[in-house]
């Protein structure tokens, strides 16, 4: 969300939860699934990463041109949500015993996004299409954290390298990604990466 809005010159201000706040449990009674994000537009509230994605790529036609575009940019997505449940079980639930399987495997999990980017114009564009979407910044997001994770990792995958940096030297999320904000946040919560 953060490098969409960057990337879309969007001004924004997130409100960084305390674990103390958390805890308290007030905030998360107001939460709809009792989790975060929430995100406000004016009076407008959504709760839920995808579905915030989703409506920010509406918002700022990073939806593909057409239907099919659009579909092939949410399977693209589900998949790239696959993706990071499996790191997401890593990084909380199996780091000291997972981690060496884990990234063993990245290569074929790379693989069907490497297909998927190699059948757009060889590789030469984005996910779908000719322009950036919703998606394109979701698996970039989660492929700088594999990188975290494994550096080179992405190595094994010319066409999603090359895309990844094309991605992340856009000038507005470049500028964001080397800023003070950016490099505050931690990569997850838990502090392991």
């Amino acid at each position: 969300m953060r490098m969409l809005l960057a990337d879309q010159a969007q001004d924004w201000t997130e409100e960084v939860i305390t674990m103390e706040q958390w805890t308290d449990g007030a905030l998360k009674k107001s939460c709809v699934f009792g989790q975060l994000p929430k995100f406000k537009d004016d009076h407008f509230v959504l709760f839920q990463s995808n579905a915030i994605l989703r409506h920010l790529a509406r918002k700022h036609d990073l939806y593909g041109m057409d239907n099919k575009e659009a579909a092939l940019l949410d399977m693209t997505n589900d998949g790239v949500e696959d993706l990071r449940m499996k790191y997401a079980i890593l990084i909380y639930k199996e780091y000291e015993t997972g981690k060496d399987a884990f990234i063993k495997n990245i290569p074929a999990e790379l693989k069907p996004f490497e297909n998927i980017l190699a059948k757009n114009n060889g590789g030469k564009d984005f996910l779908v299409g000719k322009k950036i979407s919703y998606a394109d910044y979701n698996l970039v997001d989660l492929l700088s954290n594999l990188e975290v994770l494994s550096p080179g990792c992405l190595n094994v995958t010319p066409l999603l390298k090359a895309y990844v940096d094309r991605v992340l030297s856009r000038p507005k999320l470049k500028a964001y990604l080397e800023s003070d904000a950016h490099k505050k946040l931690p990569i997850n919560g838990n502090g392991k990466q």
